[in-house]
């Protein structure tokens, strides 16, 4: 089995080399790049994982993330964010892009370590399991469309861009149309019950759905007390 490589994003020099260090110790395949400028520079497809800071320079992390999800080719490699943004909008700022966790500075060296382990468990399980996410490639109600091969939505023939949580929680939905789901079980599908994910994350992601699909935004139901569904 290849070993998997990592890449770490971020200005502190120190702080890279001492979670490169330690990484390797794991058995990773680590690189550096102190800048998202830099990063942008190398071949990011072969990167299994990307460990990526905010504040940076002229390229945020934010803005590297929105870049590397609205690229086809680099959308399904895992990011989690490690910062020293804290607030609670942040978080959910960071989760909302598409980023897969959310550490905080300081950090500890076996949290992150941890992390990134239950991160890449999580996203090779996802490639080994044929689950309903991925099959069929195409999710059609009325004039809405889910396109699971090219992760792409549309709404009356004119595309909607989704962050891959957005993508994942609705096509979830309407893959269980016409039941309620509890949010044990939208997290366990749509987040992994792993990483910490706040009660307000999954109510967010749902506003925005309803707000970007239009007049389909009728279609996602909530339940008070038991969860969401999409109607059939």
């Amino acid at each position: 089995m290849a070993t998997e490589r990592i890449l770490i994003v971020d200005d502190e020099d120190t702080l890279c080399e001492v979670l490169k260090l330690n990484l390797e110790n794991e058995g990773y395949d680590v690189d550096i790049a102190f800048s998202a400028e830099q990063a942008l520079g190398y071949n990011l497809k072969e990167y299994s994982l990307i460990l990526l800071d905010i504040m940076m320079g002229e390229i945020s992390g934010i803005k590297m993330a929105k870049m590397l999800k609205a690229d086809v080719a680099t959308a399904d490699i895992p990011i989690i964010f490690c910062t020293a943004r804290d607030t609670e909008d942040d978080m959910i700022m960071g989760l909302n892009i598409g980023a897969d966790d959310y550490i905080i500075k300081p950090y500890t060296i076996r949290n992150v370590i941890a992390r990134v382990k239950s991160v890449l468990r999580r996203t090779a399980n996802h490639k080994n399991n044929n689950t309903p996410i991925e099959k069929p490639n195409r999710l059609l109600v009325d004039g809405l469309c889910l396109d699971l091969e090219f992760k792409r939505c549309t709404v009356d023939g004119e595309e909607v861009k989704l962050a891959r949580k957005e993508f994942e929680l609705l096509a979830y939905l309407i893959q269980h149309r016409g039941k309620i789901c509890s949010r044990e079980q939208i997290l366990s599908r749509v987040w992994s019950n792993e990483v910490v994910v706040l009660d307000r994350t999954i109510d967010v992601n749902i506003t925005r759905l309803r707000s970007k699909i239009g007049a389909y935004g009728s279609y996602i139901v909530t339940r008070s007390g038991f969860g969401y569904g999409f109607r059939d």
